[in-house]
This record gives structure tokens, C-alpha cells and sequence, in this order.
């Protein structure tokens, strides 16, 4: 299998801790945060990765992101196409039929992707999505009618959310939208069809969009030197 990165995000929340770069490409102890992601995919077998990135950014990515152990194939994308258009923009390179692997660029996590793969290929479904439980970023108070009976800080609500990381299927990756998001169009078309199934992760995922993001990862990476590309 090959993967896509949709890697056209700029790090505009991080400010001076982004140094300028894509936010795909910001550095986490020491490596590019996109370079975690493509580690994690030669883990898995991949051994190319088409990166969809901005105008301009192609040299920027292959330099960043050549020695974390696969081909890196940059697609400028020529205007911003929205992340559905982005993926299908880029999906047009790839060399081999079947399912292809597709990551948002500003996702860490440690999804089993072999295991996502094999419950891939038993539904039979045109796209697997990774989705982690919702977490509750403020405690809660629990009653038994007015009487407080307990609290709870950041508990798992009874919830599950998209983290960013699919497999699309050659259905799935012929129905996404030439301009716009995906999750809006062909991700709804395909549950109401019976065709899109969930592979649950309870595992590690940092969506880094902010600077609290960003030292999280920062920890976690540096307390895990074995995750790190090339090792």
C-alpha cells in the first residue's frame, strides 16, 4: 500500500513555536512531526508516501522528510482544494490499485495500522476511519437530582471522534470531492450507504494545532526515543 499526507496546513496557532514552518513539518524532539507519520507507515509496509502540500513546498518536504525510510512523492497542490480536494488531487499519483493509506498532517498517534488494515479488508468497506473516544476537557459535576453526588476530572463522554487517519478504498477515493472536505460530502454519502466503518483507537493522539499541543508531543517524543524516524 502507499499513503497520502495532507500536509497544506499552516502552523498560524502555534506562532514563534511553528519557526516558520508548515505545520506538518514543526519540529518535535528534534524531528519533523510528518516524519513520525511516515515512520509509523514503514512500520507498516509503506514505502511511498505522496505528501499533498502547498505551492511552492515540494523541495521543503522531500528535504524534511526523505529520511524517515520511504520514497516522499510532494504534490503542490496549485490552489487550496480543501482537504477532500486535496486528497483526490493527490491520490491522481499514486502507482498501485486498491487501498491507500491517508493521514491528516497534524496528527500523532499510535493506531495499530495492520490490525486497522485487516478489519479494513473483513468489512469489506469502501473507507475506514480511526476514531478515539471524546474526552472532556472540563470536569464534571455528578448529581442525583440537586444532590452533588461525586466529580470527575476530563472524563471519556460516551462519545467517538474522527482522528484523522482513514483507509480509502478505490470507491471511496473515486467518489471524493474535486474542491472541499471529504467529511462533509463523501464520508456521509458512504455511512447512509452502509459502507464506512469506524477502527477504534484508545491508544495516544495529539491533534498539534497549539502550543499546549505541541509540548505534549513534545514530552511524549522525547520519553519515547524508540518511536523516533530511523530508529
Amino acid at each position: 500500500m502507499e499513503a497520502i499526507i495532507l500536509a497544506g496546513g499552516r502552523a498560524t496557532r502555534m506562532g514563534d513555536a511553528a519557526q516558520g514552518l508548515p505545520k506538518a513539518l514543526v519540529p518535535i524532539a528534534g524531528h519533523p512531526l510528518a516524519s513520525y507519520q511516515v515512520a509509523q507507515l514503514v512500520r507498516a509496509g509503506v514505502q511511498r508516501v505522496i505528501v499533498s502540500c502547498a505551492d511552492g513546498q515540494s523541495d521543503l518536504f522531500v528535504e524534511k522528510l526523505s529520511g524517515a525510510g520511504a520514497e516522499i512523492v510532494p504534490v503542490e497542490e496549485p490552489e487550496p482544494l480543501g482537504r477532500g480536494g486535496g486528497l483526490r488531487f493527490a491520490a491522481a499519483q499514486r502507482r498501485e490499485d486498491g487501498p491507500v493509506w491517508a493521514f491528516n498532517g497534524d496528527e500523532l498517534q499510535d493506531v495499530d495500522l495492520e490490525a486497522m488494515l485487516s478489519e479494513h479488508r473483513a468489512h469489506g468497506s469502501a473507507a475506514t476511519i480511526v476514531v478515539a473516544p471524546l474526552i472532556s476537557q472540563f470536569g464534571v459535576v455528578d448529581l442525583d437530582g440537586d444532590r452533588i453526588t461525586g466529580f470527575r476530572e476530563a472524563p471519556q463522554l460516551p462519545h467517538w471522534v474522527n482522528s484523522g487517519v482513514y483507509i480509502l478504498d478505490v470507491e471511496a477515493l473515486d467518489r471524493l470531492p474535486e474542491r472541499g472536505d471529504h467529511e462533509q460530502s463523501t464520508f456521509p454519502e458512504l455511512a447512509e450507504e452502509g459502507k464506512l466503518f469506524a477502527h477504534r483507537h484508545e491508544g495516544l493522539w495529539i491533534t498539534v494545532n497549539t502550543p499546549k499541543d505541541l509540548a505534549r508531543a513534545e514530552q511524549h517524543y522525547s520519553e519515547h526515543p524508540e518511536l523516533h524516524p530511523g530508529s
